[in-house]
């Protein structure tokens, strides 16, 4: 019998200047076991100061801070402890603010008004080496090093409403048909409804691409089910049919299909992470091995304070990019 190892806490450094703040974000991190709040400052000196004595993990940098503001104590901070991660929790989260502040560095940005919803998949993503930022009214996206391509398309949408899903979807499939390239879609089939009446408004074409063949649009919890075999997901026939599939039907000269589902969404708000993530590893490698961009989506309302933090960072870690609107 092989025992379970313990990993070793996730060690957190909090600098904001309100200590009724501290104490609420305290209370959100302790939820989980494998965050460590090592040590609490008001102002960015001291946080410097601490940051190099104790090499957090993790840096929860306020901007507004007494004697130091956060910006200039980030980029001291990226010095003198290089291996922490920043994440910026601001009032402010305007796009110049953004730009200035992860231009220090850091691996995060997260409104404060969103904190509780967005804390957690900011600070996995920080650690999965990704870049997580707060989107109001636009989304941001961002890869593992600033400035630089990805070399393939597996990006995560963690959105608040069904307008962002649908939103994001639709950006995503009508920027495929215009490239003569396929888009499949799986999806509830509420979610599909009001995506094809999205896309009848933006996409006048849409009609023609699902005569053609070149817009398909599925059943999501059809198409879990059929990847299930014997009570156990085994998605890679089905996975790479539907893109052989669709692929025939492409009429671009390099084609390349474009596919955004909420499946693995759906698995994991059933409760089925190891599921989630065992599909989210098989939509990477098809992406790295053949012509092909995904998009999946995760409804940030399913991110509950129970769940495991390295669940959630193994889901960013699977993705090229990673979104949160």
């Amino acid at each position: 019998m092989i025992g379970r190892y313990l990993l070793p806490a996730i060690r957190i450094l909090v600098a904001d200047d309100y200590e009724d703040w501290r104490k609420r974000i305290h209370s959100l991190l302790q939820a989980r076991s494998e965050l460590q709040v090592i040590c609490e400052v008001s102002d960015g000196l001291e946080a410097v100061q601490k940051a190099e004595e104790l090499q957090p993990d993790i840096i929860l940098l306020d901007i507004g801070l007494p004697r130091l503001n956060g910006i200039e104590a980030a980029r001291r901070i990226r010095r003198c402890s290089p291996n922490s991660r920043i994440i910026f929790v601001s009032l402010d989260s305007s796009a110049d603010t953004v730009q200035v502040a992860l231009s220090t560095g850091a691996q995060g940005f997260v409104y404060k008004g969103r904190v509780r919803s967005e804390l957690l998949p900011a600070i996995a993503a920080a650690l999965s080496g990704k870049q997580f930022v707060t989107g109001l009214g636009t989304d941001y996206r961002f890869i593992d090093s600033p400035g630089k391509q990805a070399s393939h398309r597996h990006e995560v949408q963690f959105y608040s409403d069904d307008a962002v899903l649908l939103e994001s979807f639709a950006r995503f499939i009508t920027a495929a048909l215009k490239a003569s390239n396929p888009a499949i879609v799986v999806a509830t089939k509420s979610h599909r409804d009001s995506l094809l009446q999205k896309l009848r408004t933006e996409y006048v074409e849409i009609d023609a691409a699902i005569q053609r063949g070149t817009y398909i649009s599925l059943d999501a919890a059809d198409a879990l089910s059929s990847m299930m075999v014997n009570g156990l997901l085994d998605a890679t026939r089905y996975v790479s049919g539907l893109i052989k599939a669709a692929s025939k039907t492409a009429e671009a000269d390099y084609p390349r299909i474009a596919l955004c589902g909420e499946g693995t969404g759906l698995l994991w708000t059933d409760g089925q992470t190891d599921a989630a993530i065992q599909l989210e590893q098989l939509c990477d490698d098809l992406c790295k091995s053949h012509e092909v961009d995904i998009l999946c989506a995760y409804p940030l309302s399913a991110i509950r304070a129970e769940e495991g933090v390295q669940a959630l960072r193994r889901i960013c870690a699977a993705h090229s990019a990673v979104y949160s609107r």
